[in-house]
């Protein structure tokens, strides 16, 4: 067993425990008995093969202690004197037989890391062997004779695990749509399982309950199962930063922390939105799954009326009124604040007390406007749709969107600072796999009226 190997089993179980957390704190409760069984489980091996790894470094350690830190294995063209590059260059660090690389590489903040990778690229310029030992865990070995991303010196450093632990906490954090969705950690490139897609009311097909009377034989039924698979797709972010932010480390640490998983969070809840299911996952609102109420008859265009959303409530799947929550687009709260006024019906006429079935911002408009709408809490995102087309608004159960995340090292982040060389810039770029799509492959019919379906998933026809 080698060290790299084992150092790739430590991020895995580390990885498969933050996915068990990440799953709980999203649906606020504690460990299920058998999560805390895995939990621990997992705690135990990473304590284990922590051991090996010391036992194996110090024999490797043996055989190093003489050897002098290499610097660059190719030769950078020398870029121009300026001021930041003649400042005093950051002391290298001697590891030692006894150093110990935490999960953060030994640096204080991402921006001192970045330094640190920046000076590395630089003519004549010493590698901090904190970024060697990265490399080295991370299976950066660098090239003999070319510069590429691939290789540690010459221009590319994976960012240590707490770095990356904590981008992968905002992408899933409350605020996104990501973290109300049914979260699976994955190993592989998919996943396959079987699904039941039957309703307690059919009569035929799938397991069904019979009344059956005294000493007589039970109706025999069975399981009706479908497959339902989801490949991860990749979702990357590239971001160049200057060297003047880069000197400023805990600015840069600031910013890099802020900006990069916002944007990944966004794109990520544009995809469980519409996302089209080609490369991508596939959104709510371009699934078999979802319920198209329609429009009133008449109804003015780019307009939401309290009839709307009662019959967009209406259709919502029984099971799962008690999660479902309103998505909106940010232009449709004007609509919903005039909902709260008594007003007129459809056809102009006057209706004492309407908006009291409708929507009430908390404590009226003189607090925060967002409140609940026919009791479920009302969240606006810019990856729903503008007013008046399909998607503006949608009432959805999330927990029946399947989520697959990939586990292990996710995201993956890398720098690397010959990619823009000639303009002063180093590039952070972050490879996140995820796949997702509705658990509900379509809608399911009533048990009274064929005509009308019901479904997690309801929006509103375009207006």
């Amino acid at each position: 067993m080698h060290i790299e190997e084992l150092q790739e089993r430590l991020g895995k179980l580390k990885a498969d425990n933050d996915a068990i957390l990440a799953k709980a704190q999203a649906e606020k409760r504690d460990l299920s008995v058998e999560e805390g069984d895995t939990f621990d489980r997992n705690q135990e091996l990473f304590e284990a093969t922590t051991h090996n790894i010391e036992r194996l470094q110090k024999n490797q350690d043996h055989h190093e202690l003489l050897a002098k830190p290499k610097g660059r294995v190719t030769k950078a063209a020398s870029p121009a004197e300026d001021e930041s590059l003649s400042t005093p260059r950051r002391p290298t660090i001697n590891p030692g037989p006894n150093l110990v690389f935490e999960k953060t590489g030994g640096f204080k903040n991402l921006g001192e890391m970045a330094w640190a990778v920046r000076r590395a690229a630089l003519d004549g310029g010493d590698v901090d062997p904190r970024l060697e030992q990265i490399a080295q865990n991370e299976r950066l070995a660098a090239a003999t004779t070319y510069g590429a991303e691939a290789s540690g010196p010459d221009g590319g450093f994976a960012v240590p695990p707490e770095f990356r632990t904590a981008i992968m906490q905002t992408v899933l954090a409350e605020a996104s749509l990501a973290g109300m969705c049914d979260q699976v950690p994955c190993s592989g490139n998919s996943f396959t399982c079987p699904v039941d897609e039957t309703n307690p009311w059919q009569t035929s097909g799938g397991i069904l309950a019979n009344w059956d009377g005294e000493a007589s034989a039970a109706t025999q039924s069975k399981p009706s199962l479908g497959e339902r698979s989801v490949k991860l797709n990749k979702l990357r972010c590239l971001v160049p930063m200057t060297d003047e932010l880069l000197e400023d480390a805990s600015a840069m640490d600031a910013y890099l922390r802020r900006k990069a998983p916002e944007k990944i969070a966004f794109k990520l809840n544009l995809a469980i939105i519409q996302g089209t299911g080609v490369g991508q996952p596939k959104g709510i609102i371009t699934s078999g799954a979802l319920v198209t109420v329609s429009k009133n008859n008449p109804q003015t265009a780019d307009t939401i009326t309290g009839k709307n959303i009662i019959e967009m409530y209406s259709r919502m799947h029984s099971g799962s009124l008690g999660n479902a929550v309103w998505l909106i687009n940010p232009n449709v709260l004007p609509q919903l604040l005039k909902l709260s006024m008594a007003g007129t019906d459809n056809e102009g006429n006057a209706v004492t007390g309407w908006g009291s079935l409708v929507y009430l911002p908390p404590n009226g408009l003189s607090q925060s406007p967002f409140g609940t709408l026919m009791g479920r809490p009302v969240i606006h995102t810019e990856a729903c749709e503008t007013l008046g087309d399909v998607g503006d608004i949608i009432f959805a159960d999330l927990k029946q969107y399947l989520l697959l995340i990939k586990s292990g090292t996710n995201p993956r982040v890398e720098t690397s600072m010959h990619l823009w060389f000639d303009q002063d810039l180093t590039a952070f770029k972050f490879v996140l796999r995820v796949g997702g799509t509705p658990w509900w492959s379509t809608t399911q019919a009533g048990r009274d009226n064929a005509n009308s379906t019901y479904s997690p998933f309801v929006a509103l026809e375009a207006r």
